[in-house]
């Protein structure tokens, strides 16, 4: 869209300007910290810290039916930095100028409406949230857009030199924490930590091919994270893992789109969200917040966080009913097909108690839950949507299971719409869906696979054939017609395919 075909009351609302006075609030002290810096713990006590806008209250003089109209017409533009998570600038990073933002392609992910039979076996209506089809695959580049761009805008305004920027990660944080540190390449290089043996040889892949360096630990993320955080106290580098406020805040897109999809009336929607680190649900919370603070919309949708029974902390502290009687305790992670989910020991906890209590009270009652599923539910659930027409990850499988518990002990209803969160995209967990088609999953998982659900290929070598073609030796004549002829039969025949009937 053109702007000379833009109402006029939008023409200088439409292009931010940097505004907004943010900082860092620590969780534990409450002290506040400047954004000078790049922090990820106070450094007062230690505790986690949540990016705030003392100057949010100036938004609430804009109508939410501005708003509204804003975000809307922003959709439309042709203007790079508004494309994608930044649509949201005054919500997001005010402070960052559009000329430093870093945008990849990520934002404005689809959500599709499940196919009819599977809303039919649920019993629910649902949509996924496909956050594969961002840069790197996964919804890790929502958060990495927002911290990368800070990175950009403190090199660009001089406040920062050369950057070395450090994860841990089960696959996507690494893969989108080298694809974006390398766009800003030399000025920042990246380094990443995977724990040996756990992480997809898709997803080893991606932050090899995006130059990272990477090193493989011996256990799982929580002893990787241990190491990184290590390096972040100790060295001059910069955490791209959920610990860095800065993701927390791009991840809040996700809730913003989701209400814009169904124009911002978000009244009987549950939103799953896979919980691993934890970051994710917290920033699905912030980002609901923000927009009923400024009445953009007018109700809170239910969030349902899910966790495998291999890596289920949270659900252990949200299962004690009296909220006086909670305590945190880390649990000790088995293997999961949802690897990102494999987190005994979620850095962003404390951000989910805090805002999980806010979500209520605003809500009127308990509004966020969590629920538990078992690895053979997660495996089961990404087969079976996949086959309908879907491209969910075990992660996106884990969602599909939550729901269906969540029916079960009464979180949800039918009278409800549920969106599911595909955090990546299926083909970077490939090697999960041949380890239950060929039926081998270690028995530590617990998946055993069932025939309906199971799928292999077929060789086609028909038996009365005497030659076939093979790479640098094509058949051709007789023998060509001969292959085309037999083994069309034999494929037909394994299709049951009936024969054309002439033309009358």
């Amino acid at each position: 869209m053109n702007f000379s075909d833009l109402p006029a009351d939008l023409a200088g609302r439409l292009i931010p300007k940097p505004a907004g006075k943010m900082a860092y609030r620590c969780l534990s002290c409450d002290a506040v910290h400047g954004i000078g810096e790049l922090l990820y713990t106070c450094p007062r006590c230690g505790g986690v810290l949540l990016l705030e806008d003392a100057a949010f209250g100036d938004l609430k003089r804009t109508p939410s039916e501005m708003w509204r109209r804003i975000f809307d017409y922003r959709r439309l533009l042709n203007v790079p930095a508004l494309k994608g998570i930044y649509r949201f600038h005054e919500l997001l990073g005010p402070v960052i100028p559009l000329d430093s933002v870093v945008y990849l392609g990520e934002g404005g992910t689809p959500l599709v409406e499940a196919a009819q039979v599977l809303q039919e076996e649920a019993g629910i209506r649902f949509l996924y949230k496909n956050d594969g089809q961002n840069p790197s695959a996964s919804f890790k580049d929502r958060g990495m857009a927002s911290a990368v761009s800070y990175i950009n805008f403190l090199i660009r305004s001089g406040r920062a030199g050369e950057i070395l920027a450090v994860c841990a990660s089960t696959g996507d944080t690494s893969a989108s924490a080298a694809l974006y540190a390398s766009y800003l390449h030399p000025k920042v290089k990246s380094a990443v930590l995977l724990p040996h043996g756990k992480v997809t040889p898709e997803q080893l892949s991606q932050p090899l091919g995006s130059g990272a360096r990477v090193f493989e630990i011996p256990g799982v993320f929580d002893d990787c994270m241990k190491v990184v955080e290590r390096l972040a106290e100790t060295y001059e580098v910069a955490l791209l893992n959920s610990k860095n406020a800065w993701r927390i805040l791009g991840q809040e897109s996700y809730s913003y789109e989701i209400a814009q999809d169904f124009d911002w009336n978000v009244q009987d929607l549950a939103v799953f969200v896979p919980i691993g680190n934890a970051g994710n649900i917290t920033a699905v919370m912030a980002g609901f917040l923000k927009l009923h603070d400024l009445g953009v919309i007018e109700t809170l949708p239910k969030i349902v966080g899910v966790q495998s029974h291999h890596a289920d902390p949270v659900f252990r502290y949200y299962e004690e009913p009296d909220p006086s009687l909670r305590r945190f305790v880390p649990v000790t992670v088995k293997p999961s097909a949802a690897q990102a989910a494999m987190i005994g020991n979620p850095v962003s906890m404390p951000r989910v108690i805090r805002l999980a209590e806010i979500y209520d009270e605003r809500s009127g009652g308990r509004n966020v839950f969590v629920v538990r599923v078992t690895e053979q539910g997660i495996m089961d659930g990404m087969l079976s949507v996949n086959r309908r027409g879907h491209v969910a990850c075990t992660q996106g499988g884990e969602c599909y299971a939550g729901m269906r518990a969540a029916l079960r002990e009464g979180v949800v209803s039918d009278k409800d719409t549920a969106i599911l969160d595909a955090t990546a995209h299926a083909i970077k967990f490939s090697a999960f869906q041949n380890m239950y088609f060929s039926d081998s999953f270690p028995p530590e998982f617990g998946v055993a696979a069932k025939p309906e659900l199971k799928n292999h290929p077929c060789l086609v070598r028909p038996d009365d054939l005497a030659l076939v073609p093979a790479p640098g030796k094509p058949l051709s004549g007789d023998a060509l017609l001969e292959f085309i002829a037999k083994t069309s039969r034999d494929v037909a025949g394994a299709l049951g395919l009936n024969p054309r009937k002439p033309a009358a």
